[in-house]
C-alpha cells in the first residue's frame, strides 16, 4: 500500500443559500480545491472520484448523483461513485478515495461531499434524517434523531454523573470557535444559560444543543507519494485511518452510553499511523448533538468514559488548550451539510496543519498532527484519520 497525502481541499461556507443548487455548492468547492494546489494542477489528472451524500432535502438527485457533479466541473469521463453512508457518506468517500490510491488503482483521486437540505420543511427534514436510523423500530415508533440522542445523553447523565450545564459547554466552546470561522453558518458566541434557555427539542437538549440543517460542500483531493512533489511541497498524509460498523437500533447494543465503530475505527488508524492518543495536537470530532462530542471524548482515547468533562471544564479542548478540539465550530456551530461533513472535517485539519486557516486568529499553532473523525447516524459507521504535515 502506497502513502497517501492530500495535495489540494476546498470547502463552501455552511448555512441556507437558496439561490444555490448541488452542482452550484460543488462547484464552488471544486474551484477552491483546484485553487489551493500550491503548484497547480490540470483537473484532467483526477482519476477517479468518491462524492458523499444522502440526498437530504428535496432529494434533488438520488440516482447517479457522482457522475451529474463531475460532468459539471468538465470532467464527465471520470469514473464517479456516490458514497451513502448517512452522516458519514463524506468520511466514508474519503476513505474509498484513499485505498483507490493506496492501492495502486490510480495516482490522483477525489474525495467530496454535498448536501442541500434547506429547501423544504423542518418536517420533511426530519423524515430524511430519520430513514439513517433503523426505521422499522425508531422512526415508525416515532423516534427523531434528537430523541435518540436524548435517550444516550440521559443514561450519560445517570451513568457518569454529567450535568446538564456540563453538557450545554460542549455548545459554549464551539460556537466560541465557530464565530471565528468565516464558513461557519452560526458566528455567535452563547452562554450556558443561552443553551439552557434554549427552545425544547427532546429533553435534555435544547435548540442549542442541535447542529443545524446546511447547505454546503467540501472537496478534497489526494495523491500518490511518489507524485506529490509535482504539486505541493506542503503536503498533508493521511498516516492512518479506519472504519468501523454496529447495529443501528439502540435496543440491540451492550451499550449507548459509547459508540463501538468509534472504537473500532479509531483503533485501527492508531494502530496503522503508530502513534497513540496522547500525540494527537488537535481533532475535529461529530458532535451532532452536545452529548456526542462527550461520547468522543472517550472512544477516542481522550480520557475514560465520565472523566472527559473535565476537558471541557478546564479548557483543555478549547484553542489555545492542550488538545483543541472543533476549533473549526464542529457540526454545531460550523454547520452539518450530511455528505460534506466528513470531507469538510478534512480540510480543516489540512488547512490548520499548513498554517492556513482561514481567518489566522484561529490558527492552531506549532500544530503537526491531527485527527478528524465523522459518525453515521447514531453511531452505527464512523470513519477516523489522522494527518501529518510534512514539509
Amino acid at each position: 500500500m502506497r502513502r497517501v497525502a492530500i495535495i489540494g481541499a476546498g470547502q463552501t461556507p455552511y448555512g441556507d443559500f437558496p439561490g444555490l443548487g448541488v452542482k452550484e455548492l460543488f462547484a464552488m468547492a471544486f474551484k477552491e480545491m483546484l485553487e489551493s494546489v500550491d503548484k497547480g494542477i490540470d483537473p484532467r489528472e483526477i482519476q477517479q472520484a468518491y462524492i458523499g451524500s444522502l440526498s437530504a432535502g428535496s432529494g434533488f438527485q438520488l440516482g447517479q448523483l457522482a457522475p451529474l457533479l463531475m460532468g459539471h466541473v468538465g470532467l464527465p469521463n471520470v469514473p464517479a461513485v456516490r458514497v451513502e453512508n448517512a452522516c458519514a457518506s463524506g468520511g466514508f468517500a474519503l476513505y474509498n478515495a484513499i485505498n483507490a490510491v493506496a492501492s495502486g488503482q490510480c495516482d490522483i483521486a477525489l474525495a467530496a461531499g454535498v448536501e442541500k437540505m434547506r429547501d423544504v420543511s423542518s418536517t420533511k427534514a426530519k423524515y430524511w434524517l430519520g430513514i439513517s436510523g433503523d426505521t422499522e423500530f425508531e422512526r415508525l415508533a416515532g423516534l427523531t434523531f434528537a430523541g435518540i440522542y436524548a435517550i444516550i445523553a440521559r443514561r450519560y447523565m445517570e451513568e457518569y454523573g454529567l450535568t446538564r450545564e456540563q453538557l450545554a459547554k460542549v455548545a459554549v466552546k464551539n460556537h466560541y470557535h465557530g464565530k471565528m470561522n468565516p464558513k461557519a453558518q452560526f458566528r455567535q458566541e452563547i452562554t450556558v444559560e443561552t443553551v439552557l434557555k434554549g427552545a425544547p427539542v427532546a429533553d435534555p437538549f435544547t435548540v442549542w444543543d442541535c447542529s443545524p440543517t446546511s447547505d454546503g460542500a467540501a472537496v478534497v483531493l489526494l495523491c500518490s507519494e511518489d507524485r506529490v512533489k509535482e504539486f505541493t511541497d506542503h503536503p498533508v498524509f493521511i498516516i492512518g485511518y479506519g472504519i468501523g460498523s454496529d447495529y443501528l437500533a439502540l435496543q440491540d447494543r451492550d451499550s449507548i452510553t459509547s459508540f463501538k465503530a468509534t472504537r473500532q475505527a479509531s483503533a485501527r488508524a492508531y494502530r496503522m499511523a503508530g502513534i497513540t492518543p496522547k500525540e494527537i495536537d488537535f481533532a475535529e470530532v461529530h458532535d451532532c448533538f452536545t452529548i456526542a462530542e462527550i461520547l468522543a471524548y472517550g472512544d477516542l482515547g481522550f480520557g475514560e468514559k465520565g472523566e472527559v468533562i473535565r476537558l471541557l471544564e478546564e479548557g483543555e479542548t478549547y484553542l489555545g488548550g492542550r488538545l483543541p478540539v472543533n476549533v473549526s465550530g464542529g457540526l454545531k456551530s460550523k454547520g452539518h451539510p450530511i455528505g460534506a461533513t466528513g470531507c469538510g472535517q478534512a480540510y480543516e485539519v489540512f488547512n490548520q496543519l499548513r498554517g492556513r486557516a482561514k481567518n489566522p486568529e484561529r490558527q492552531i499553532k506549532n500544530a503537526e498532527v491531527g485527527l478528524s473523525h465523522n459518525v453515521g447516524g447514531s453511531g452505527g459507521t464512523a470513519a477516523v484519520f489522522i494527518y501529518r504535515r510534512e514539509g
